[in-house]
């Protein structure tokens, strides 16, 4: 069952006890018990006035809470990350880390894969019969997607080698094939298990334990070891290491330290020194410097004879392949890489150890424990910390979060080997010594007269355990937790695990303030069950732990105990209410949120018989006592005449039970021939000196001792196993005779039986006519209460009959219910009459038309009837009692909050009466609870703060069980429509054929954000329409050119014409002329500072021009474009701007590869290597040279070269030149720089003759422009393209 489907079990019985039932706690508890103990637990709200102040000193008031990690609590998940801890540590001694792979977006389950492998067989079967989707389908996985082979691979890869090793099963002698590591890797993701083997914990904090074991200390390094003094101590004095793991590690570990450089010495067997020596450096107390693990055992074993074995494998016994010889740093033995299970494809990095230094890995798990949190709370501070952890969790604040949410999220939470949510509880705090809840009369404190009746009140739970009717007030010490409370102090999702109470006795439980705290009982009769189904669906926990449940550490989803066929029950106890466990009952819960409670044990009467039983547990589990039930026993029957009537009686039984069972084993023990006795005070000696040595019970009545061993005891269960010394040795250790217990037994028969002694005297006593008399004062006693008994059962005939003379009134009625439940006899009518008492107000009253028949009676009568009055008043009552039946009953219509109102307000005009009070209560307590939830719906409709779907989800449905109609909860319940809907858009957009258009996401993100609902994908949409933005801005600033008028998509969408009618301005009179101030020139120069490196080269000069519309953009290089684009494939958007690019880009790749096709022709290469020949031979003259040093950089030192400028240089064929002169006109409309275009028009300029007037303007224009003056002469664009 997925946590998220968790069904809240039944609730548990729920009582309301009168004041007069409140009076005697021990006596309430008894009536309930025969309906409360079917359940396990039960509630008890007190009456409304009994409200003890909280008497805990808030200032001085500290305590160290515990550390609870929620997944570690469930029985089940702990197994699961029991098997991931010992999977990883394998794993990491083999030199990898672990990777767990997710399959269908969740976590694979490896030990739920394990398990169910085994139980089909096994690998070998399970791949050979092909049962691998059934595998999958057992996990959980849909059906037809190939899943099955994917949970092989992952079995095979991760779990298989694991199993085989705990399987303990030989290697095969040949060798393994290898495979490709890294090819297989690549399906595989890292774990998300935090704290566990991917995230190293804080050393500071011990919420790490788990994650400590999985992860290995890291080596000092030298800069460590020079800061830390005992480092440096450990690093110098002694032959090595004196810590575990102690090793230098250089900070760079390419570039050895100065004066750490070690020289490996050369193997005399001709061994690698790669696969053998580490560089671990040891100190060498006979050598010069440090030498290494290799080094130091070649000196240890040289005068060795067996040194040549230890260089052999363990596994095949050869020493051949050497170069795959590993050696074990644990150890020091050599493994073959491919004789190891699993075998591996080359040598782990770090250190490694061997198949019998891994045996930790076998070891059972440590018993689980809590850990104490290193930080002391004060009340303030914990409360602080707990409702900030509460409201951050939740994203709400603390009262607003449902019960019903936080329930769901623990067991969610709980059942998660993925997410590690850590809480902590203040639990088990003793009140002896941090102060009880409750007033004390302990002399400490001077108690006002109210905190004086609190501190006496029976359920005070400093009391209860010492009441006359409990058992417990017979034990003088104060047992901590049994007979003294304890204190708790919660936060949410605190929890306290699956348990019964120690001697299986009651426990009480008072909330004194703060959120509510969630329960969950199994009642005495399911306990075995409960044993029996937890240890079969977690066997591993119980193997390590056989009195797990005992430990208080292990919870398990009731969901799953009741499917298992365990009854369960639940409740939420709130401030100021009790919870009742009863004997044997298993019970669980967690808190709500920040809260203080109580607990204590208590034992009546009718649990001496479960307290033996408990005893006959305990010794099978061989547990200790906390207190010796026989002890107990004859401690209340030495004293007879101090026990409550009841509780003699049980007592007597109980004695009888334990004095036969003593005489059978006594007798068992002369049949053996120990004849040797002495008396022994047990009740003197400390509990561990009594104590059986096989059983672990505290022994009182008898024991079985060895003069031979006089350090060991045994119950008289286990005489057997005492010691193998002779019988003679052997002597019975008592604290009775057979006799005195005898005797004890007859007082407490004498005690029990008082009563009925007494009836018999007064039935003889009546029956004789002569002869002894009773007193008359017991007389008159009898004589009062028959009197009273025939005076109420006349009373209740008469009422019943309707024959009374007079009608009683409700106070009167109750008091005569009162009366009948006192007299000391049954009486038939008692249920009857109460029945009468607690008449429900919704049943009818008088007729209306009987009221209106009287009223016109009365009008008819010559005087006015003060009865009259009351009549109207009863019919108004009526008319109204009938509106309200009308409008709660299942026809009423839709109720509103308008119509509550007006209810109430109508009702106040009404005569009141015991019905219409408890009519205006429930229509009270429904119109609260109503405007509380249109409050919650308001303020979650405000979007101040969004809440999840999950709470707004919660919120609805709850309210929905309201009968009201709520605008708030409808309009609330709207939005979580249009969430859903949306949610349901997304996922149908994402799960196309394609990629969703920016568009479309932009529109959801726009309806998303109008929505009152935190969505965790609305976030998620936001970022990947964020990021289709920020590429598209990329885009943009690589292709636009500042202040352009064209859009990305205009820049780069694909032209076919030829540039003409082309104006830039309305200044020039042609049509393909354009200004030299309105549009940017060629600069002539090349693009690196400085005049070409031969001036007279003119085809290389900057010549080219384009007009704007012809160059639209920056025009970027294609290695630009190209990064973009892979920018773009990582984004799951489309965008017509990335469309347009890729075209673009196509475009521009295949002009490249015809445009490289062309000039590599054999005519264009000797176009290009004549061109280069000329621009190396040709000289200039001394003056320009002298002239071109003195100018520089500028541009006009070019106009005198012009004259002198030659060509064309080169020939070209018709065929070639139109080749290029349409490529030429091809790129220049490309959007994209390439190198080619330059070569081409290059080679197209040296084919001509050069243009020498427009050269020579070109050259003013921008010598112009340099010296700042304004251009006014046009360039013609065909003289220059």
């Amino acid at each position: 069952r997925e946590s998220g489907d968790f069904v809240p079990p039944p609730e548990c019985p729920v009582f309301e006890p009168s004041w007069e039932e409140f009076q005697d706690p021990l006596g309430y508890i008894a009536k309930i018990r025969p309906i409360a103990e079917k359940s396990g637990i039960c509630k008890i709200r007190p009456p409304g006035d009994w409200q003890p102040p909280f008497a805990v000193e808030v200032d001085s008031f500290r305590f160290t809470p515990r550390i609870q990690r929620l997944n570690e609590l469930e029985a089940e998940t702990r197994v699961k990350l029991n098997y991931l801890d010992r999977i990883a540590k394998f794993w990491e001694i083999q030199g990898s880390s672990l990777k767990i792979p997710n399959i269908e977006r969740r976590i694979l389950d490896l030990f739920s894969l394990s398990k169910v492998v085994i139980e089909e067989g096994g690998f070998d079967i399970v791949s050979k019969e092909r049962r691998w989707a059934r595998v999958a389908q057992k996990l959980g996985y849909p059906t037809g997607r190939n899943i099955g082979s994917l949970l092989r691979s992952h079995y095979e890869r991760i779990v298989y080698p694991f199993e085989v090793f705990h399987a303990g099963a030989s290697l095969p002698q040949t060798k393994p094939k290898l495979y490709d590591g890294e090819e297989v890797d690549r399906e595989y993701k890292p774990h998300s298990i935090p704290l566990r083997q991917s995230v190293q914990p804080s050393k500071m904090s011990s919420y790490g334990r788990r994650a400590n074991r999985l992860q290995p200390d890291p080596d000092p390094t030298e800069e460590d070891i020079e800061k830390n003094p005992e480092l440096k101590k450990l690093q110098i004095y002694g032959a090595g290491p004196k810590m575990m793991g102690l090793g230098l590690v250089p900070r760079n570990k390419s570039i050895p330290k100065k004066g750490n450089t070690t020289h490996p010495l050369p193997s005399p067997l001709g061994v690698s020194g790669k696969s053998r020596i580490r560089c671990n450096l040891r100190y060498d107390p006979n050598g010069d410097g440090p030498c290494t693990k290799m080094t130091m055992r070649l000196r240890r074993n040289l005068s060795n004879p067996q040194f040549v074995d230890s260089f052999v494998c363990r596994m095949c016994g050869r020493g051949d392949e050497d170069e795959k010889l590993l050696l074990c740093d644990g150890c020091d033995d050599n493994y073959h890489t491919f004789c190891l299970l699993p075998p591996l494809t080359e040598a782990p990095k770090g250190n490694w150890r061997c198949p019998k230094c891994v045996a930790e890995c076998k070891r059972p798990a440590e018993a689980f424990g809590f850990e104490q949190a290193t930080r002391e709370y004060t009340l303030q501070s914990f409360g602080e910390m707990a409702d900030t952890y509460k409201a951050d969790y939740f994203n709400m604040p603390v009262h607003m979060v449902p019960t019903e949410l936080v329930e769901k999220e623990f067991w969610r939470l709980v059942s998660s080997i993925e997410e590690d949510v850590t809480v902590e509880y203040g639990a088990d705090i003793h009140s002896k010594e941090f102060g009880s809840g409750f007033p004390m009369n302990n002399g400490k404190k001077n108690l006002s007269q109210e905190e004086a009746d609190y501190a006496c009140s029976g359920w005070n739970l400093n009391v209860m355990p010492v009441l006359e009717q409990s058992v417990l007030c017979h034990i003088n010490a104060d047992i901590s937790g049994m007979k003294v409370p304890w204190l708790y102090v919660g936060m949410v999702f605190s929890a306290f695990c699956w348990h019964i109470e120690d001697h299986w006795s009651y426990s009480i439980n008072y909330l004194h303030w703060g959120e509510p705290k969630t329960w969950y009982g199994v009642p005495s009769v399911a306990a075995e069950r409960l044993e029996e189904v937890m240890k079969k669906l977690t066997p591993e926990l119980f193997e390590s732990q056989p009195d797990l449940l005992h430990q208080l550490v292990t919870i398990m989803n009731p969901n799953i105990l009741m499917s298992h066929g365990v009854p369960v029950v639940r409740t939420n106890q709130c401030a100021g209410e009790f919870v009742i466990t009863f004997p044997r009952a298993y019970h669980s819960g967690f808190n709500q949120g920040y809260n203080f409670a109580e607990a204590v044990n208590f034992c009546t009467a009718d649990w001496l018989p479960a307290g033996r039983s408990c005893i006959e547990h305990y010794r099978r589990l061989r547990r200790y006592c906390v207190f010796s039930h026989e002890e107990l026993t004859c401690k209340m029957a030495a004293c007879p005449e101090k026990l409550d009537l009841n509780l003699a009686a049980a007592t007597h039984r109980e004695m009888f039970i334990i004095v036969q069972e003593e005489r059978k084993l006594r007798k068992g023990l002369l049949e053996r021939g120990i004849t040797e006795a002495e008396r022994e005070a047990f009740e003197l000696l400390p509990d561990d000196e009594r104590q059986c040595d096989n059983c672990k019970t505290t022994c009182f009545l008898s024991a079985l001792a060895c003069s031979n061993c006089p350090e060991r005891l045994v119950c008289l269960y286990h005489t057997q196993d005492l010691c193998s010394c002779p019988t003679d040795k052997l002597y019975l250790r008592y604290r009775y005779t057979l006799d005195e217990l005898f005797a004890m037994l007859h007082r407490l028969k004498v005690r029990a039986e008082v009563f009925d002694s007494w009836a018999n005297r007064v039935k003889e006593a009546l029956e004789q006519e002569e002869g002894n008399k009773i007193e008359h004062t017991v007389l008159e006693l009898l004589n009062t209460v028959l009197t009273d008994t025939q005076n109420c059962q006349q009373t209740s005939t008469e009422l019943l009959n309707k024959t009374q003379t007079r009608r009683m009134t409700l106070a009167e009625l109750k008091a005569l219910v009162e009366k009948m439940e006192n007299l000391p006899c049954v009486m038939s009518q008692l249920e009857d009459v109460q029945v009468s008492v607690h008449q429900d107000w919704r049943r009818d009253s008088a007729p209306p038309e009987q009221l209106q028949a009287l009223l016109e009676q009365g009008a008819g009568l010559p005087v006015d009837a003060p009865e009259c009055e009351l009549l109207k008043g009863l019919q108004e009552q009526g008319r109204w009692l009938g509106e309200v039946r009308q409008t709660l009953g299942p026809e009423g219509g839709v109720m509103t909050l308008a119509v509550l109102r007006n209810l109430m307000e109508v009702g106040c005009n009404v005569p009141q009466s015991v019905s219409v009070e408890t009519a205006m209560a429930e229509l009270q307590e429904l119109l609260t609870i109503a405007e509380r939830w249109e409050e919650k719906a308001q303020i979650c409709l405000e979007q101040r703060q969004k809440h999840p779907l999950s709470t707004l989800e919660a919120i609805v449905n709850e309210a929905q069980l309201i009968p009201v109609k709520l605008p708030n909860i409808l309009s609330l319940q709207g939005c979580l429509s249009r969430a859903k809907a949306w949610v349901n858009d997304l996922e149908e957009i994402q799960n196309g054929e394609h990629y969703p258009c920016l568009d479309d996401l932009e529109g959801l993100v726009a309806i998303g954000r109008d929505l009152p609902v935190r969505m965790e994908e609305l976030r998620q949409l936001e970022l990947q329409v964020a990021s289709a933005h920020s590429w598209r801005d990329k885009a943009s600033k690589t292709f636009l050119k500042k202040s352009s008028q064209h859009s990305l998509l205009q820049v780069r969408e694909a032209r076919g014409g030829v540039c003409v009618e082309k104006k830039n301005c309305g200044k020039g009179n042609g049509d393909n002329w354009f200004h030299g101030g309105c549009v940017p020139f060629p600069s002539l120069l090349p693009s690196s500072s400085g005049l070409p490196t031969n001036p007279l080269c003119w085809w290389d000069w900057d010549s080219r021009f384009l007009c704007p519309r012809c160059q639209r953009s920056r025009r970027p290089r294609l290695e630009t474009i190209l990064a973009l684009l892979v920018a773009l494939q990582r984004l799951p958007v489309r965008l017509p701007e990335g469309e347009a690019l890729q075209c673009l880009t196509e475009r521009a790749i295949t002009w490249q590869g015809r445009a490289k096709e062309a000039l590599d022709t054999p005519e264009i290469q000797g176009a290009l290597e004549r061109l280069q020949e000329l621009k190396q031979n040709q000289s200039h003259r001394e003056g320009e040279e002298e002239e071109d040093g003195k100018k520089g950089n500028c541009v006009g030192s070019l106009l005198p070269l012009v004259p002198s400028l030659k060509g064309p240089v080169i020939e070209l064929s018709l065929t070639t030149r139109t080749q290029l002169e349409e490529l030429q006109l091809e790129g220049d409309l490309l959007e994209v720089s390439l190198d080619q275009t330059i070569t081409i028009h290059r080679v197209l300029q040296a084919a001509l003759e050069p243009h020498r007037h427009t050269l020579r303007t070109l050259i003013l224009v921008r010598d112009q422009e340099t010296s700042s003056f304004s251009c006014v002469c046009c360039i013609s664009l065909t003289s220059l393209g």
